[in-house]
């Protein structure tokens, strides 16, 4: 009860490079998937280790933390009297205060 009329020669040869094609391209897939993986696993071992962050902060009287930033060293604060001071991360020393000109 087959109505399909048989395939012809070329289109037998036709099929078979296509199915051929097919294969390489998933073992290419496969192939690049794996490398994908190995590199995500030897680049990445482990999370970047967090920045110590001081126990508290003490501002000089009367200030008002808006912001806080951190670097090597240094601690940031942008107070509400546009003001920023670089503090000491360890001690909690003011080492600097840089006025932020206004408009």
């Amino acid at each position: 009860m087959d109505d399909d009329p048989p395939l012809r020669p070329e289109d037998a040869r036709t099929l078979r490079f296509l199915r051929g094609l097919v294969t390489v391209l998933t073992g290419t897939m496969i192939v690049g998937m794996a490398v994908l993986v190995v590199l995500f696993a030897t680049r990445f071992p482990r999370a970047p280790a967090a920045p110590v962050l001081p126990g508290t902060i003490t501002l000089p009287p009367g200030e008002t933390a808006r912001a806080v930033t951190m670097g090597t060293g240094w601690v940031a604060v942008v107070t509400a009297d546009d003001e920023i001071l670089i503090l000491d991360p360890a001690t909690g020393a003011l080492r600097q205060r840089i006025a932020i000109a206004g408009p």
